[in-house]
């Protein structure tokens, strides 16, 4: 019997199948499978593997130092990296089609080009349009080896013939394709062979290789799940295409840390890094108004102070609503069931709505306490202490547990101007005393979310609407 030729590959997860069918057992996508030519068998038996070479090994301490990082002089894209790019590295940067990530990497190449050799190879416009792209944002003069191409021979070839190349970029993986494989580009046989090639030469070649990737509707990288493997660092740019405020998130970093955040702002000269997210997210506050609440964070390594948002609304009948943007809704679930049996508040029917104002997106449990005096806030229609700051897991009994990092987010308090900050009990772990309060900024410990709803209660009301 004839061995089959082609074969259907998931454009998900990867999967092979030896014909088509409508969903992928592997990872449950509908009409993903695409049929690819079967790759031609390396010669020998199964199993068995001959004619390779010795390889030496070298000890773990290496004899010579390692080489210096490339900073590009955008301090939060530097902070996100760990200091700039690795030579020998592959950076992977996605995010939604429109968010900016052409543009903020023609920004980081004009840098580095200043001061080392740069190429920018674009496989989605034309040289023109990338020169008209660089002239708005005024790097027009920046000595920035720019090109169009997709066949990654040709882009492999003219690589392989500049020595000096200090860093590359890639626009984008999906549109590059190897002619020797059956399939079109952007298919998981061609991104996984052209990276994987791509890769081979920025590691011989020594230069800081970055692949932008195009994402799904689920806001996952477009390709096989093996790409994120192949890189040492995987970026994500977020944000909202109707809002100012951008977020570059390091997931994965073999060379820094993850979890760390650059914040940056859309101009009409292209994007501006911010310095102090802080300030810029509370900047449109309004402390007087019920539902507000101030939540010191941690991101990566920097802290972080935003805003949280809530509001209540009697329900037109049948579920409530629950509408969450910018935190896990199965989180605010868990608090409001908390906040009802352990706390007697009935909030099962309103319509909750809860916003992370300025567009972040806050991961950690540390969250939970300002959410839940936001949401406290707004059931009881009495502002928060405009000065006030929480941060504070609380569990399923209702008590607020400590969480990581309580020094750091203090200091970024008292450093903004803030009077409180309502905290769990610190307790003192070994023989360490629990950290002292900055200068300026009072403490108040809860222990359990009954305590919150308790004083919050007592806070003096408004009128309804609040004053500007």
């Amino acid at each position: 019997m004839a061995k089959p030729t082609t074969r259907f590959l998931c454009a998900e997860c990867g999967a092979a199948y030896p014909k088509w069918q409508g969903r992928c057992d592997s990872c449950g996508a509908w009409n993903t499978l695409s049929e690819e030519a079967v790759p031609p068998r390396a010669p020998g038996k199964a199993g068995q593997v001959a004619g390779g070479r010795r390889v030496a090994f070298v000890p773990l301490k290496g004899e010579t130092a390692p080489p210096p990082r490339i900073a590009t002089g955008i301090a939060e894209f530097d902070r996100v990296l760990g200091g700039g790019f690795v030579p020998g590295s592959v950076v992977l940067v996605g995010g939604d089609p429109g968010i900016g990530k052409s543009t903020l990497m023609l920004q980081a190449a004009a840098r580095v080009a200043e001061r080392r050799r740069t190429f920018y190879v674009s496989g989605e416009e034309a040289v023109e349009q990338v020169r008209l792209r660089a002239l708005r944002l005024g790097l027009q003069d920046a000595p920035l080896g720019l090109a169009a191409a997709t066949s990654l021979r040709d882009i492999a070839a003219s690589l392989e013939a500049e020595a000096d190349a200090a860093l590359v970029v890639m626009d984008s993986i999906q549109t590059v394709f190897l002619d020797s494989l059956d399939s079109t580009p952007g298919t998981v046989s061609q991104v996984r062979a052209c990276a994987a090639e791509l890769s081979r030469l920025a590691k011989s070649r020594g230069f800081a290789l970055v692949l932008i990737g195009h994402v799904t509707k689920e806001g996952t990288l477009a390709g096989p799940r093996v790409l994120e493997h192949m890189v040492d660092a995987t970026l994500y740019f977020e944000g909202d295409r109707g809002h100012q405020f951008r977020i570059l998130r390091a997931v994965k970093n073999r060379f820094g840390a993850t979890d760390e955040i650059g914040v940056f702002e859309m101009t009409e000269r292209g994007l501006v890094e911010v310095p102090n997210p802080s300030a810029l997210f509370l900047a449109e506050r309004r402390g007087n108004i019920s539902g507000s609440a101030v939540f010191a964070g941690i991101e990566g390594t920097r802290p972080v102070l935003v805003e949280v948002q809530a509001l209540l609304s009697p329900s037109s009948g049948g579920s409530p609503r629950r509408q969450v943007v910018g935190w896990d809704s199965g989180r605010l679930a868990m608090l409001l069931a908390v906040l009802e049996t352990r706390c007697g508040l009935s909030l099962g029917q309103n319509d909750v709505y809860l916003n992370i104002a300025g567009g972040l997106r806050v991961n950690e449990p540390a969250a939970d306490l300002a959410v839940a005096a936001a949401l406290v806030s707004a059931a009881a229609d009495r502002p928060t202490d405009a000065g006030a700051v929480y941060f504070g897991e609380v569990g399923l009994s209702g008590e607020v547990r400590q969480v990581a990092q309580a020094d750091a987010r203090l200091r970024e308090a008292a450093k903004l101007g803030f009077s409180t900050a309502i905290l769990p009990r610190r307790v003192a772990r070994g023989r360490s005393a629990p950290p002292a309060a900055p200068e300026g900024l009072r403490l108040t410990e809860i222990g359990h979310l009954a305590d919150l709803v308790a004083s919050l209660a007592a806070a003096p009301g408004r009128a309804k609407g609040g004053a500007a």
